[in-house]
């Protein structure tokens, strides 16, 4: 992982901490915040690999008992080993197995972004999250009046927050940062919708940041 994209996705920890009405946080307050995410990450990492490796064994032991039951080792010796059976591939089986990569994936992930944040020696991850949630703090009145000017109607309010978290982290990126390709920017928001919001929310904030950089005129 890349120590910008771990940035981001720390910002977007980060912004889920905020109140509703977004006050001044301190650069202790943001600091406090992100060791508390950081340590919400690697306990929440923990617990998913632990699901993971209970449905391992589950899964290792349904195989067990399939492979003890099969015809060719019921009529077997008691006391001789079971034979190796060939084992249908069902749907209900790959999608366990899916979902257990799907786990672990993210587990592996909010490691790597824990790791990066506290091993990390100058320190630019979690500087440059605490850049954008500050600058989001100067500037939210602006950034949240260009998501509610693009959403075609839609009350900010009512829009699903980690929608809007992922708006504001990347239109402050492209108007008030500017020292990531703006290419960039837009992919990695994407990937954060489809990582952690609804189905169509990737469509929805590719639209929102279309209209940002063309009004702006940063295209």
């Amino acid at each position: 992982m890349q120590a910008r994209r771990a940035a981001r996705e720390l910002a977007f920890i980060l912004f889920s901490q905020f109140d509703k009405k977004i006050t001044n946080y301190s650069q202790d307050d943001l600091e406090n915040i992100i060791l508390k995410s950081v340590r919400i990450l690697t306990s929440n990492a923990s617990d998913e690999l632990k699901t993971t490796v209970g449905a391992l064994i589950d899964m290792k032991n349904r195989i067990d008992d399939y492979e003890a039951e099969h015809e060719i080792n019921l009529n077997r010796p008691l006391d001789a080993a079971n034979l190796s059976v060939p084992l249908p591939m069902t749907s209900d089986m790959t999608g366990r197995i899916d979902e257990m990569i799907d786990i672990a994936e993210k587990a592996l992930l909010a490691l790597e972004i824990a790791e990066f944040t506290t091993l990390e020696s100058q320190g630019d991850v979690k500087n440059y999250a605490i850049k954008i949630a500050d600058l989001f703090q100067k500037n939210h009145d602006e950034v949240d009046n260009l998501i509610q000017k693009y959403s075609k109607g839609w009350d900010i309010d009512r829009l699903v927050k980690m929608d809007k978290d992922i708006l504001r982290i990347a239109i402050v990126e492209l108007l008030y940062m500017k020292d990531a390709p703006m290419k960039v920017v837009v992919d990695e928001a994407i990937e954060l919708a489809k990582k952690y919001s609804t189905d169509d929310s990737s469509a929805f904030i590719n639209g929102i940041l279309a209209k940002v950089i063309i009004d702006n005129g940063l295209s």
